[in-house]
C-alpha cells in the first residue's frame, strides 16, 4: 500500500466531489497505463499509485476512514475496518468509461441483468447550535429520495404491459467490441445493462421504475459532535441497481455562529469586559458557561488581554470523553460619556499617580525604554 497522500496521487483536494475525483483518475490512468507506456517502468508505478487512491476516495466508507485515521483506516492489517481491500467495482466503472474514450463508444449504463450494485451514497449538511453539539439532540430531516413506482410497480412498463428481452444484447445486459486484437465487453446501449427493453413506458415515471418522492428521518447526534463530524444511517443512500443493497446516508455537522463562545475542539473561548476600577482593584464577576453562571475572580492590576482557565467547563469529547476547558479573556473596558465630576477624578488621579519610576505603569515605562534605546541607537 502507497503510503503517499491519496489526494495528492490524484492532484485534488480534500474536499474534491466524486466528478472531480472519478476525472482526476481517469486523466491518470490514460497518461500512465502500461500499454501505453511498454518503454517506461515508471508509467506503471504511478499507474497502480493512481488506482489505489481511486479505489479508496471514490468509496464514500473508505474515504470516511481514511480522512479519519489516514492510511491505517483503510489498511486491512491494521484493524481499523476502514475497507474491504482493492480491486473492487469502483476501479472497474471508472477503467471501463477509459476504454469507452479510446474506442469511441459512449454506450454506458450500470451493469447487466446479472450485476448487482451497491446504491451510491448521499450527503446531508445539518446545521446546529453549539449547545445542541455539545450536550446532544435528536432532530428530524425530510431528503429526497427515489421510491419505487407504485403505478408500474417497479417494472418500468406501462400497466398491462410487460418489459421484452433487449433485442440488441439478448437479454445479457452487455455487447461485445472488437477492435484489433482488444475485444472488449461494454454494457448494452439500448437497454443500460438491464436486459430489458420497455416500449411502452410508464407514464408516471418514464421506464426508470422509481419516482422521486421525500421522506423524514429521524438523526440522533451524540454529545460532543464538533464541525464536520459524520453521522452515518445505513441503507438510507440511494437504491442499489438490479436489486442491489441501497447506499448510506452521511449527515455532516455545522456549527451555527455562537453569540459568546468560539469553539477549538472541546476548548471553548470568550471574551469578557471589564471595568477598569475591576481590573485596578480586582474583584468577582459572572461569566457564562453552557451549564449556567460560573463565578470569576479578577485579581488586582489585571491587565487586558489576560486569560483566565476554567477547567472542565468546555465541551465533553465524542470519542475521548474528556471535558474541554473554557479560556476567558479578559478586557479592560474605557469608560464613556463621562460627567464632568468623573472627568475631574480622573485627571485628579492622573495627577496623583504622577510616575517617574514606572511603580505604577511598568508596561508604559517598559515600552518607553525601548523607544529610548531605538533612539539612542
Amino acid at each position: 500500500m502507497s503510503k503517499k497522500d491519496y489526494y495528492e496521487i490524484l492532484g485534488v483536494n480534500s474536499d474534491a466531489s466524486e466528478d472531480e475525483i472519478k476525472k482526476a483518475y481517469r486523466k491518470l490512468a490514460m497518461k500512465h497505463h502500461p500499454d501505453r507506456n511498454p518503454d517506461n517502468p515508471a508509467a506503471e508505478g504511478k499507474f497502480k499509485e493512481a488506482k489505489e487512491a481511486y479505489e479508496v476516495l471514490s468509496d464514500a466508507q473508505k474515504r470516511a476512514a481514511y480522512d479519519q485515521y489516514g492510511h491505517a483506516g483503510v489498511d486491512p492489517q491494521a484493524g481499523f475496518g476502514g475497507g474491504q481491500g482493492f480491486g473492487g467495482g469502483n476501479f472497474a466503472d471508472a477503467f471501463g468509461g477509459i476504454f469507452d474514450e479510446i474506442f469511441g463508444n459512449r454506450g454506458g449504463g450500470h451493469g447487466g441483468r446479472g450485476n448487482v450494485y451497491r446504491g451510491a451514497d448521499l450527503r446531508y449538511n445539518l446545521e446546529i447550535t453549539l449547545e445542541q453539539a455539545a450536550k446532544g439532540t435528536e432532530t428530524k430531516i425530510r431528503i429526497p429520495a427515489m421510491e419505487t413506482c407504485e403505478v408500474c410497480r417497479g417494472t418500468g412498463a406501462k400497466p398491462g404491459s410487460q418489459p421484452a428481452v433487449c433485442p440488441t444484447c439478448g437479454g445479457s445486459g452487455q455487447i461485445r467490441l472488437q477492435q484489433g486484437f482488444f475485444s472488449i465487453q461494454q454494457t448494452c446501449h439500448k437497454c443500460h445493462g438491464t436486459g430489458r427493453f420497455i416500449s411502452d413506458p410508464c407514464s408516471a415515471c418514464h421506464g426508470a421504475g422509481r419516482v422521486k418522492q421525500h421522506k423524514t428521518l429521524a438523526v440522533k447526534i451524540p454529545a460532543g459532535v464538533d464541525e464536520g463530524d459524520r453521522i452515518r444511517l445505513s441503507g438510507e443512500g440511494e437504491h442499489g441497481v438490479n436489486g442491489g443493497p441501497p447506499g448510506d446516508l452521511y449527515v455532516q455537522v455545522h456549527l451555527k455562529p455562537h453569540p459568546v463562545f468560539s469553539r477549538d475542539h472541546n476548548d471553548l473561548h470568550c471574551e469578557m469586559p471589564i471595568s477598569f476600577t475591576t481590573a485596578a482593584l480586582g474583584g468577582e464577576i459572572e461569566i457564562p458557561t453552557l451549564d449556567g453562571a460560573a463565578s470569576l475572580k479578577i485579581p488586582p492590576e489585571t491587565q487586558t488581554d489576560r486569560t483566565f482557565r476554567l477547567r472542565g467547563k468546555g465541551v465533553k469529547g465524542v470519542r475521548n470523553h474528556i471535558h474541554g476547558d473554557l479560556l476567558c479573556r479578559v478586557v479592560v473596558e474605557t469608560p464613556v460619556r463621562l460627567t464632568d465630576r468623573q472627568k475631574e477624578l480622573l485627571r485628579e488621579l492622573e495627577t496623583i499617580s504622577s510616575d517617574r519610576d514606572g511603580k505604577h505603569h511598568p508596561r508604559a515605562q517598559s515600552w518607553m525604554d525601548k523607544v529610548k534605546d531605538f533612539f539612542g541607537n
